[in-house]
């Protein structure tokens, strides 16, 4: 595989996560990988620790997704460690992949002292490749002998494929005046999509929460960031997000309504983690040099406005069209209309960079060409439309379509 250029709108570094209280984890090379680097992953959970979990809505799953979602159904949240793997993604390997997840969970549940049913698992890396279930046991161990709450840089970088950075995010609120944490890392650079995409996001917190709260914050979140997100409208088979929350340090009964008072400023902190993730995934799309987003008001409700944002976005013709840095605005019109959601020809409006591009279904009389171009210039795009219906929005993010993107995908498993 050809080597892969850091993508030009990394972030200047890894940020500082902090430890959360309840947490553990460490990385190591088992062997997944063709090349040597951190390729395994385990995180270990404090005692009456809850965690949540959505997943790819792929017809095809992977053995450690089917394994996950039965855990979670089965244990109601009650969880002690999270496994991943990256280099191999266990997906579409048949009786063998549930076999290999299998025996990376009695492994790890032998090594922290649980049940099988309080393991998660994740995969990422090539679909159709068996995974060696024996490869686990001995660097699961070396992992647990050097347990840390403070290697996320390197729990990160274990996790990625064919990211060019690590991506991690943290806040501090307070509940009930004790200090919690929201600590997270994803990866994600290519078959991003709707429904979250070849993605893996792990979010923790000291925050004392049942699973039933944890799952709704998890899944409203989702919605809001991973699924809000394309690179190439590809949609994979190992797409997941877990969230963890320990209840340590905390002097109070775990809260079970999301909606509680002293939830307040959490939500927002858990959501800004969330959004802030996944907006480093699309930054890190294959081949990108534009960040794209995309708010889209006055459609019929908010889940069409979430449509027709995401028919913007993955677009080709509007992909291409930003990566040549053309203000081809009428692309933008295509894309809309093709959304199959309630639009209002004769009352659509677009903006591009804060200046008003259409109304009135044709160009604004003050519409400058130059103006666009200029903003299409610039690494972060921004593109408003009114389609005028209703009341309905939603944001989405993207990025360009570039032929760097072509390149890193035909050289994927050489």
């Amino acid at each position: 595989m050809a080597e892969i250029k850091l993508s030009p709108l990394a972030p200047a570094g890894f940020p500082n996560l902090l430890p959360v209280p309840g947490v553990e984890m460490g990385a190591v090379y088992a062997g997944f990988r063709k090349r040597e680097r951190p390729d395994l992953l385990m995180a270990v959970l404090a005692e009456g620790s809850v965690a949540a979990g959505c997943f790819t809505r792929s017809k095809a799953p992977a053995a450690p997704v089917d394994w996950s979602r039965a855990v979670l159904e089965k244990s109601q949240g009650k969880v002690r460690a999270i496994v991943t793997n990256a280099g191999n993604a266990n997906a579409f390997t048949g009786e063998k992949g549930m076999k290999a997840a299998v025996k990376s969970a009695e492994a790890t549940a032998k090594i922290v002292g649980c049940t099988t049913d309080e393991v998660l698992l994740a995969s990422t890396g090539v679909i159709g490749v068996p995974l060696n279930g024996d490869l686990f046991e001995k660097p699961l161990a070396r992992i647990h002998a050097g347990l840390s709450g403070a290697l996320w840089r390197d729990a990160a970088q274990a996790i990625m494929t064919t990211d060019t950075y690590p991506k991690g995010s943290c806040r501090v609120t307070h509940i009930d005046g004790r200090t919690v944490v929201i600590s997270g890392i994803a990866k994600g650079s290519g078959m991003i999509a709707p429904d979250m995409a070849t993605m893996l996001g792990f979010v923790f917190t000291n925050a004392a929460l049942t699973y039933n709260c944890l799952q709704k914050l998890l899944r409203e979140n989702t919605d809001l960031s991973f699924n809000s997100i394309t690179v190439d409208g590809d949609t994979s088979t190992n797409d997941t997000v877990f969230a963890a929350a320990t209840g340590v340090n905390m002097g109070h009964d775990p809260i079970d309504d999301p909606d509680d008072p002293r939830l307040k400023d959490f939500r927002v902190k858990f959501n800004e983690v969330m959004v802030e993730l996944a907006q480093l995934i699309v930054k890190d799309g294959e081949g990108a040099t534009k960040f794209v987003t995309i708010d889209i008001e006055g459609a019929e409700n908010d889940e069409a406005a979430h449509k027709i944002g995401m028919s913007v976005a993955n677009s080709p013709l509007v992909k291409t069209a930003i990566a040549g840095e053309d203000a081809n605005w009428g692309r933008l019109v295509a894309a809309v209309g093709k959304a199959g959601e309630k639009a209002e020809r004769d009352k659509l409006q677009i903006w591009i960079g804060g200046q008003h591009v259409a109304m009135k279904g044709a160009v604004h009389p003050n519409y400058s060409e130059e103006q666009a171009t200029a903003h299409m210039k610039t690494q972060n795009i921004d593109i408003r439309i009114d389609v005028g219906v209703a009341d309905g929005k939603a944001r989405v993010w993207t990025c360009d379509l570039t032929y760097d993107y072509i390149r890193i995908n035909a050289d994927y498993r050489s």
